[in-house]
């Protein structure tokens, strides 16, 4: 499978959407990571695309020093509107690549479903410089999971009728997948080949006004006609209606 990456400048276009919409991430997941990389009391923390916040805020929130980059202008200026409550925190809109970063200045370097957005070849080895002898990685991405019901049969056929082109909202991504390429890349970038895994199951319960706006700020779904796009969203809610208002999402 690959990558993209000249769409991972899309989510700025949907800001506000993601800001709105996006959750945090779950307590266990942070809480293991600051455990798995024996993060001292006054650790510092650097994160890569940040986004509006979502994670930054879960780590500050524990007093933790952060160093926050994200490309988007919108989304940097919510992660700082979103983090205003936490002086320890700084946020800096940049490219990543090309941002001065202090060296070995780092003891956890985090980010949450964005690091697949830069070249491999180029983030691993600038990570490792900016982290301490004693430094960690905690990469962490949220798949959609298909939960095989009949509302989300019936919105996968709105896709293949309506926009066959484009990804399914329930096509799975394989986390098995996901696992390989992120072990390779720490193996043939940094030389490390032991990497934990941990994986999370959860579920989240949507109505059809929020599952619409979470559509939306995919990167697969940028650039839609919004005629197609007003199309699908009334089709959607007529499976979610049906349904009874609201859906199970399931998570991983």
């Amino acid at each position: 499978m690959s990558i993209d990456r000249s769409r991972r400048i899309t989510f700025e276009e949907a800001a506000d959407l993601y800001n709105e919409t996006r959750t945090r991430y779950l307590d266990a997941l942070i809480e293991d990571i600051i455990r798995l990389a024996a993060l001292p009391a006054d650790g510092r923390i650097l994160e890569i695309g940040c986004g509006p916040g979502n994670a930054t805020v879960s780590f500050a929130r524990r007093g933790y020093r952060l160093l926050a980059i994200e490309l988007g202008e919108r989304l940097a200026a919510y992660a700082a509107q979103n983090c205003r409550a936490y002086p320890n925190v700084t946020i800096v809109q940049s490219e990543f690549e090309s941002c001065d970063l202090p060296r070995y200045g780092f003891d956890l370097a985090v980010s949450a479903d964005a690091f697949h957005w830069i070249r491999p070849e180029t983030g691993y080895a600038k990570v490792m410089t900016a982290l301490k002898a004693t430094g960690s990685f905690a990469f962490f991405w949220q798949l959609t999971v298909d939960p095989q019901t009949d509302w989300s049969r019936a919105i996968d056929e709105v896709f293949r009728q309506r926009a066959p082109q484009v990804e399914r909202p329930n096509e799975p991504m394989d986390a098995a997948w996901v696992r390989a390429v992120i072990e390779g890349n720490f193996r043939d970038y940094c030389g490390i080949e032991n990497v934990a895994v941990k994986t999370y199951d959860w579920m989240e319960t949507l109505g059809a006004d929020r599952y619409v706006k979470l559509l939306r700020t995919r990167s697969g779904l940028h650039g839609m006609d919004e005629g197609l796009r007003l199309a699908l969203n009334r089709e959607i809610d007529a499976v979610i209606q049906a349904a009874g208002g609201s859906i199970e999402q399931p998570y991983r």
